[in-house]
C-alpha cells in the first residue's frame, strides 16, 4: 500500500488492530495458514462485522471459504500501522515508569526501538538501565538531530514536561508519546499522543462497580 493509497482509521480501529496482530502471530506460530474474520472475532469476543471492517481497511484481501492468509494479513496490519520498519526513539525520565518501559521487550515487535535514555538526576546519569547507559538530558536535542530520531517518550515529572517537550522539538523529534499528566503545547507539525492512565483506570473501576465486561 503506497502512501497515496494509505487509508485513515479511527482510534477504536487503531486500538483493535494490535489485538488482531497478537492473535494472528500466535496462530502463525502454531502453524495455521489461514484465519477468517469470524475466527478472529470469536477468539477476541468482538463483533464479526467490526472485525471485517477493521481488516478491510488494511487492504488485505481474503479468500473465499479460507479467509486471510495469515502471513499476508500480518504484513498488511504491520504496514498499515507503520510497524513494518522499526523506528528509533529516545526516552527521557528514567524513574520507575521510564525504567519499566526500557525493560519492555515487546516494543520492537511493534516497530519501536528505544535507543537511548536521558535524565537530569546526577545519581541516575551514567548508570545502566536494561542495557542502556543513561545520558544527561542536555545532550538529547543534539543527539536527536545527529541520529535523526523522530519519536520521544516522555516519562518525566509533570513540572518539567513542557521544558523537555520543547527540547525534543528543538532536536527535530516529530512525535511525542506523553506519559505525564501535563497538557503540552507543541507546534502543529508535532504529533502528540498522551497516555491517559487515570482515564483508563476510571473506566476499569467503573466497570468493576457495574459488574460489566468489555464492550
Amino acid at each position: 500500500m503506497s502512501p497515496m493509497e494509505h487509508k485513515t482509521a479511527g482510534v477504536p480501529t487503531l486500538k483493535r488492530l494490535p489485538l488482531y496482530l497478537r492473535l494472528l502471530r500466535r496462530m502463525n506460530d502454531e502453524g495455521q495458514k489461514y484465519a477468517s474474520g469470524a475466527v478472529v472475532a470469536r477468539e477476541l469476543g468482538i463483533d464479526p462485522i467490526v472485525v471485517r471492517k477493521d481488516l478491510a481497511i488494511t487492504g488485505a484481501v481474503g479468500r473465499p471459504r479460507l479467509g486471510f492468509q495469515i502471513d499476508e494479513i500480518i504484513s498488511a496490519i504491520e504496514e498499515f500501522l507503520g510497524w513494518s520498519n522499526t523506528t528509533d526513539a529516545f526516552l527521557v525520565g528514567v524513574g520507575h515508569l521510564g525504567a519499566a518501559l526500557l525493560g519492555y521487550q515487546g516494543f520492537e515487535q511493534h516497530g519501536l526501538r528505544i535507543v537511548a535514555a536521558f535524565d537530569s538526576n546526577p545519581d541516575i546519569i551514567g548508570t545502566t538501565v536494561h542495557g542502556r547507559t543513561v545520558l544527561d538530558v542536555v545532550q538529547m536535542p543534539e543527539l536527536a538531530r545527529l541520529m535523526h530520531v523522530q519519536i520521544g517518550v516522555l516519562t518525566v515529572t509533570a513540572s518539567v514536561a513542557q521544558k523537555v517537550a520543547n527540547a525534543m522539538v528543538e532536536g527535530g523529534i516529530r512525535g511525542i508519546w506523553n506519559f505525564t499528566p501535563a497538557t503540552l503545547d507543541v507546534p502543529k507539525n508535532v504529533i502528540l499522543q498522551r497516555e491517559e492512565l487515570a482515564s483508563s483506570l476510571a473506566v476499569l473501576s467503573h466497570r468493576l462497580l457495574l459488574g460489566r465486561g468489555s464492550d
